[in-house]
């Protein structure tokens, strides 16, 4: 049996230490508990956290690692110490909790983590750096993130290249690029988060599947809240509210046997929904797709105002030519200036069902179609209720 096995984990008090990193080394093979004291601490180089079993624990806001290099490095560095020879080296059940970490915009990411399995940040804030918020490579197992808040960095929020049953929930993210990138890896649980103010997209999910994203609250991107993208499938996008973006609510650039279902979409200004050519075999159900209105005939937004995001907004589906298999059943299209769903292109195998279309095609000639698409084969559409006499209920080019 090693030393590493029969060693007791210890508890360090980073005051008694000369410096931070002096007192992550401090803790043995077998693992133990890093107390941070308030303070600010200055840091140049990265603290590197080289020991398994390992929880470092701050005072809350009062813990506060400032991170004044600017030559791109991270503030924390969590990686097994041997992975440059062994591409198999793992560390597990590293954590961190109640402390913040800031950086600037020639920093790199505020935290680094490769290889730990079982990671889990709690009560961790983010800020202010030149790359990432929290960026995590290979931390293939149930890697964890709660009660975080990460804000104004650079890049993501939260990055995950490689990562299987994922839990991000009840974070907050405020004006980084993206909000949250998962690329490579599957079964995400997010939920419950609020994503705000993004200079970019909300969430980007790629080569990913087996996933969730429900409950969460995503306003004024300057892109796209949510985009799944390269052979994503298997994902359910519930319950969320999808408020204020500049280019659209949920892109389906690349994304097979998806349901989006009970999701609010409110002043979207390009599209609600884009289903992109590679995408196939999706539903769409019980949504709701709508502007600003508030009743009695009223917007809350006017209709002109000097920066887009101040106009009101309201879009419906949009279908890239070379869909193939997509049904729209009982979703509510309301205060829209587009049609309820609309092609690019040709299109088979559509089902639009049993959907309530008012006040639709704001910006549209007289005449236009409410569910204006291209058909090839197999496009039904039947027993929707339509009511905007301008407009013609079916396809323009059936």
């Amino acid at each position: 049996m090693s030393h590493a096995q029969t060693a007791t984990p210890v508890t360090v008090d980073a005051g008694k230490h000369p410096n931070l990193q002096a007192a992550l080394d401090a803790v043995p093979a077998a693992g133990g508990l890093v107390i941070i004291p308030p303070g600010n601490y200055e840091i140049t180089e990265p603290l590197r956290v080289k020991t398994a079993e390992t929880r470092i624990v701050g005072s809350g806001a009062a813990t506060h690692i400032i991170n004044k290099n600017e030559a791109g490095a991270p503030a924390f560095i969590l990686r097994p110490p041997t992975l440059d020879t062994d591409k198999k080296a793992q560390l597990w059940r590293v954590q961190m909790a109640d402390l913040r970490v800031s950086g600037n915009e020639k920093s790199g990411d505020g935290i680094f983590a490769e290889g730990i399995q079982e990671i889990y940040f709690e009560g961790v804030s983010v800020d202010h750096h030149g790359g990432h918020g929290i960026h995590m490579v290979n931390c293939t197992e149930d890697p964890r993130v709660a009660d975080c808040i990460l804000t104004y960095n650079k890049k993501s929020g939260i990055e995950i290249l490689g990562g299987h049953d994922i839990v991000v929930n009840a974070n907050h993210f405020e004006e980084n690029w993206d909000g949250l990138r998962c690329i490579d890896a599957f079964n995400l649980c997010m939920n419950g988060n609020n994503i705000d103010d993004h200079l970019g997209n909300g969430v980007i999910i790629e080569n990913t599947y087996g996933s969730v994203l429900s409950g969460n609250m995503i306003e004024e991107c300057n892109g796209t809240a949510i985009i799944l993208d390269r052979d994503c499938y298997g994902i359910t996008l519930s319950a969320n509210v999808i408020a204020h973006h500049l280019q659209g609510g949920i892109d389906l650039r690349d994304a097979c046997g998806c349901t989006l279902s009970a999701n609010t979409f409110v002043l979207a200004h390009v599209f609600s929904v884009r289903v992109g050519k590679d995408s196939e075999r999706n539903t769409i159900s019980g949504n709701t797709f709508c502007n600003t209105y508030i009743g009695a005939g009223k917007d809350k937004r006017p209709a002109e105002a000097k920066t887009p995001m101040g106009i009101d907004a309201g879009t419906g589906v949009l279908v890239e030519g070379g869909v193939n298999g997509l049904i729209l059943n009982g979703n509510t299209f309301s205060g829209l200036s587009t049609p309820a769903v609309w092609s690019k292109g040709v299109v088979k195998n559509v089902m639009i069902t049993c959907n309530l279309c008012m006040d639709i095609g704001r910006k549209l000639a007289k005449k236009s179609a409410c569910f204006d698409l291209t058909p090839k084969s197999g496009v039904l559409i039947k027993d929707n209720l339509d009511e905007n006499p301008n407009l013609r209920p079916l396809t323009s080019h059936a």
